[in-house]
């Protein structure tokens, strides 16, 4: 069984940094590590995923402040986040690609504030 455990969210004034961890346990072969978030009233939206091999992609959003980063040897995900605005506000979700099946976490809150 996996389990996808995320943690690092918290209050943080606009222009400030925040580093979201996820870890993913149990015997899996990831292919894609990223990160989600949802805001209220909002659709769930992709910010940066991370291929295997090492190749990011990011939401024009937060390009240039975002960089996100893989441990293929600890089934690990990592997220900073800089220069944070307002509208970064939300829920962040992991998101753990393997063969055949997509692992989520349970979501870490971030908030901005201005």
């Amino acid at each position: 069984q996996v389990h996808v455990v995320e943690s690092g969210g918290g209050l943080v004034q606009a222009g400030g940094s925040l580093r979201l961890s996820c870890a993913a346990s149990g015997s899996i072969f990831i292919s894609t590590m990223g990160w989600y978030r949802q805001a209220p009233g909002l659709l769930r939206e992709l910010v940066a995923t991370i291929t295997r091999d090492g190749t990011p992609t990011y939401a024009d959003s937060v390009k240039g402040r975002f960089a996100i980063s893989g441990d293929n040897a600890k089934n690990t995900v990592y997220l900073q986040m800089n220069s944070l605005k307002p509208e970064d506000t939300a829920v962040y979700y992991c998101q753990i690609t393997a063969v055949l099946t997509t692992y989520w976490g349970q979501g870490t809150q971030v908030t901005v504030s201005s």
